[in-house]
């Protein structure tokens, strides 16, 4: 069972128990039981995971995987209109355009203010004793509806 399910399945299993710890409370004040302010606090934060949980379920987005594409790690990110990532040492000329749509698909464009992001691809080549050069193997702008918009490499 991956994570979204386990917590999907958990945000059920803590409502109901959070539930029951509600009525055990209200029988503790009943019965005037000396851990009746304990179990408050039990079913408060019981109830507040069951929410976490289901809350979580609903704003998870899985990340997007497209077949042929490496892992290349955000090196750079302004925030704004610009997202550098750093391809492997010997990475294939056929793996640049996969990578750059899965990185475009990745992308959350919330809280960006520019309307196109440039998503661009280097990689670092020796230039000399000690000294290295970005070499840019590819770029691709997005909109801030995450799609897409021109793949060159």
């Amino acid at each position: 069972m991956n994570l979204p399910q386990l917590v999907q399945s958990s945000a059920g299993w803590l409502a109901w128990s959070g539930l029951g710890f509600a009525v055990l409370t209200v029988i503790a004040f009943a019965a005037r039981w000396g851990l009746r302010f304990r179990l408050v606090g039990v079913t408060s934060f019981t109830l507040l995971l069951a929410v976490s949980s289901w809350a979580f379920t609903v704003s998870y987005t899985p990340p997007v995987v497209i077949e042929g594409a490496v892992r290349a790690p955000v090196v750079f990110d302004n925030g704004n209109d610009l997202v550098i990532a750093q391809a492997p040492a010997g990475m294939d000329d056929a793996a640049i355009t996969p990578t750059l749509e899965q990185l475009a698909g990745n992308l959350r464009s919330g809280g960006r203010s520019s309307q196109v992001v440039t998503i661009r691809l280097r990689q670092l080549r020796s230039a000399g004793e000690g000294v290295s050069e970005p070499v840019i193997l590819g770029q691709t702008e997005v909109n801030n509806a995450s799609v897409p918009t021109g793949l060159e490499g």
